[in-house]
């Protein structure tokens, strides 16, 4: 049986000014996850990640602890949103540079105001009303992961690993799904840092298996490990 995993990147730094970098709990997930595909006589013949920091900052402790020697390739349609450029669209005060972290300081809960903020930016975006106020409209970010899904899948590989974020992640479950385009965000705020989804790779195409897992972080019986953000 062929199968694709895919990982969401470990926890970034929400309260950096650069969250397009593992926090140090970040970085422990990602190993503790290689630690467990090692126990479990995990091997991939195909090893994938996404442009950003985040993404090969996971990829690289995992695969140590993993024992897996394989030098990942780097597919563009495995990146994420530009959050920032959607946040900017729908609130333009929160285009200047610190002007988002400075605001989500002045919240009791920075990470609840940031959830709804970031929901209505996605409703936004999704909506294709405003296409030609983004770099990148949804559907073509929504094409973009559909076409890194099938490239994956042309590779004949058995066993790929895929580090990428929440967004194509979402989109990859919510077109096997057959899910609504409009919903398929949904899908993907309750996504735990280097969770994965698992997708049986047939002669009829991709299907879905399971989702949002993280084994390898309940087996510690510590609830710090589980991040959403």
């Amino acid at each position: 049986m062929r199968e694709l995993l895919l990982i969401r990147h470990g926890q970034a730094s929400f309260h950096a000014e650069d969250y397009d970098q593992l926090s140090p709990l970040g970085v422990q997930q990602s190993s503790l996850l290689g630690a467990w595909f090692a126990e479990c006589g995990q091997q991939p013949d195909v090893v994938a990640m996404g442009p950003r920091v985040r993404h090969r900052d996971t990829a690289m402790p995992c695969l140590e602890a993993a024992g897996v020697a394989a030098s990942p390739i780097t597919l563009p349609g495995l990146d994420e949103v530009d959050h920032l450029e959607l946040l900017a669209r729908l609130r333009p005060e929160l285009a200047a540079p610190g002007a988002l972290r400075a605001a989500m300081t002045q919240e009791a809960d920075p990470y609840r105001s940031f959830q709804r903020l970031f929901v209505d930016a996605i409703q936004r975006w999704t909506s294709g009303e405003h296409d030609a106020d983004y770099s990148r409209s949804w559907s073509s970010f929504r094409h973009g992961v559909l076409d890194a899904l099938q490239q994956l899948m042309d590779s004949r590989a058995d066993t790929i690993w895929a580090f990428t974020s929440g967004g194509p992640i979402a989109v990859v479950a919510a077109a096997l799904l057959d899910a609504p385009q409009a919903k398929t965000f949904d899908l993907s705020w309750s996504l735990v840092n280097t969770g994965v989804t698992r997708l049986r790779l047939g002669s009829r195409g991709a299907s879905l298996v399971s989702y949002n897992a993280w084994p390898h972080l309940e087996r510690a019986r510590d609830e710090t490990l589980v991040t959403l953000r």
